[in-house]
């Protein structure tokens, strides 16, 4: 239950933005949460081996390296599902670091309360 909860918050951080940001469109609410299913995909399958390939660009950036690397994965994401559009790497990067910020207002937000 809780993956869907984190599923649609994703979805609804993907829409939210796809509202602010000209360079981003989303055609549907079910597109959005595809493409959350995809990051969370993406992320769990393809940005480790984008980690590891990129270690020592990051190293010496000092893991700005990493902002492109995510920036990556949302194209990719991008390519892969029709009614989702990101016009350029640096609408990606924008999308990337606003995703993450919304992501981490939303959930705590809605987190559940933990007993004891």
């Amino acid at each position: 239950m809780k993956l869907i909860i984190r599923l649609l918050l994703n979805a609804l951080a993907v829409i939210i933005l796809s509202y602010v940001l000209p360079g981003v469109d989303v055609d549907s609410i079910t597109t959005a949460i595809i493409v959350a299913l995809v990051l969370a995909l993406l992320n769990f399958l393809v940005k480790p081996f984008l980690i590891i390939l990129t270690l020592p660009i990051t190293i010496i950036t000092l893991g700005l390296f990493l902002l492109v690397v995510n920036a990556l994965i949302i194209l990719i994401a991008a390519n892969f599902i029709d009614g989702f559009e990101v016009s350029s790497i640096w609408w990606a990067i924008i999308f990337s670091l606003l995703l993450s910020f919304l992501q981490s207002i939303l959930h705590s937000i809605f987190k559940e309360d933990k007993k004891n």
